[in-house]
């Protein structure tokens, strides 16, 4: 059984930083490419952020030069450093594991965590 699990999540002001932790059970991460999305109220999902197993990664537009992505592969683990963040920020974060290659499509990944719930005030 593949199981995520999200952590890190946190209600902070603006311009605050968070790290994110998805831990991965029942799947060896050296081999799936990682994605984290968020869905904010009312919005469809969007792909935060991916990493591929080279690594490399992704980033949406709207965090580019904020947020991070990394893995440790050891700990079966991918983290998502988010720091200067802002009220639309805001959302759900949730990781999923990647069928093939990441896409920005959520139809693409097989497995997905609960979630963290991340609420920036200004």
């Amino acid at each position: 059984q593949v199981l995520l699990s999200e952590s890190g999540g946190g209600s902070v002001q603006a311009g605050a930083s968070l790290r994110l932790s998805c831990v991965v059970s029942g799947r060896d991460l050296r081999y799936y490419d990682m994605g984290w999305f968020r869905r904010a109220p009312g919005k469809e999902s969007e792909l935060a952020a991916a990493i591929s197993t080279v690594p490399s990664t992704y980033y949406a537009a709207s965090v580019r030069g904020r947020f991070t992505i990394t893995r440790d592969n050891a700990k079966n683990t991918v983290y998502l450093e988010m720091n200067s963040l802002k009220p639309e920020d805001t959302a759900l974060y949730y990781c999923a594991t990647a069928r093939g290659s990441w896409t920005l499509n959520p139809v693409d990944y097989d497995y997905f965590g609960q979630g963290t719930q991340v609420t920036v005030s200004s």
